[in-house]
């Protein structure tokens, strides 16, 4: 989560959605989501989101303005987490390796480790960057593994939309305005929260420092990286899952008691707002993979209303897919 308030921002009106289904789709469950679905592609602004049931859709599929590139926010952060466990699978790394945290890496939004300072294992970062989306233990990782290096990763993928910056200051720095590149450091960090910016500050949604991706993308990494495509060890699949599951915003759309995998970002910058959540839950063996995002402009006061209606209508989708592969399991 990134919280700071500004303005810029693109607005596009919503479109119809568009479902698909796979042939001899009388044989498929059918699901009864046609509204909420249509509640999702009139966000205000910009939205976009894709739903596959079974794996890579075998069962179901939905998807309305899947490939369009936008901002996604911490839901890059998943990349970072890989990346560390596959350098820990291939011993160039551990778990319980101690990462510096002090002001060389201190960033906004820190809700863990904002006024800790030392040495913590790098297990707890990963774990902060995950379920608090903590950007200080995020820059401690990323500085470990190197944003390149993910970069490349990422690429070799076919990831063609996701885009992250070397850290999160600076994207701060960025969209606060000082030159690309330019790290403006924790006082420069402290100097934003009072409202004291270096230029014109910038949009989220720029060419340069952000963080986007497309819902496609999403899903079909969510689908490969679960299915442990990217690991070579078992027990390196667990531990992706086991810190993937401990994402917060899963129990805000997930029906109770499933398993479920997710990480979910957001900004609010001036007038520019975003929230994103890939994931996937898993119902009585059934991949369910998704993505939803929304860009929007707004004041402050439009953020728990959209949220609201995303977290609404993606709670009646997946819980209405639940009860349709499981029924009597889930009321």
């Amino acid at each position: 989560m990134m919280d700071r308030r500004g303005v810029l921002g693109l607005s596009v009106p919503a479109a119809l959605g568009v479902m698909t289904l796979p042939a001899a789709a009388e044989r498929r469950p059918r699901f009864n989501i046609d509204e909420p679905l249509q509640k999702l592609a009139e966000l205000p602004g910009t939205s976009s989101y894709k739903f596959e049931v079974g794996t890579n859709g075998t069962i179901f599929n939905a998807a309305y303005r899947s490939d369009a590139q936008m901002f996604v926010g911490s839901a890059v952060k998943t990349f970072f987490l890989l990346k560390f466990l596959q350098d820990v699978e291939r011993g160039k790394k551990s778990e319980s390796d101690l990462l510096p945290v002090n002001n060389k890496i201190r960033s906004l939004s820190s809700p863990v480790f904002l006024n800790l300072r030392g040495e913590t294992p790098a297990r707890s970062l990963l774990e902060a960057m995950i379920t608090h989306s903590d950007n200080t233990a995020t820059d401690a990782i990323l500085k470990s593994v190197g944003p390149q290096r993910v970069r490349r990763l990422v690429r070799r993928m076919g990831l063609k939309s996701i885009r992250f910056p070397g850290s999160t200051r600076l994207l701060f720095s960025y969209l606060a305005g000082a030159p690309y590149g330019v790290d403006k450091g924790w006082r420069g960090m402290k100097a934003i929260m009072q409202d004291k910016l270096f230029g014109f500050p910038r949009s989220p949604d720029n060419g340069r420092e952000t963080m986007k991706g497309s819902a496609d993308d999403f899903v079909e990494y969510y689908t490969r990286a679960l299915s442990g495509e990217f690991f070579k060890s078992p027990a390196t699949l667990t531990e992706f899952k086991r810190i993937q599951a401990m994402a917060s915003a899963i129990v805000r759309v997930v029906p109770a008691d499933t398993v479920a995998y997710a990480k979910g970002g957001s900004i609010e910058w001036l007038d520019f707002n975003a929230l994103c959540l890939p994931g996937q839950m898993i119902v009585s063996g059934t991949p369910v993979t998704f993505c939803v995002t929304v860009n929007w402009d707004g004041p402050p006061d439009t953020i728990p209303v959209v949220s609201g209606q995303l977290v609404e209508a993606m709670s009646e989708i997946l819980l209405e897919i639940a009860k349709t592969l499981a029924p009597g399991q889930y009321s």
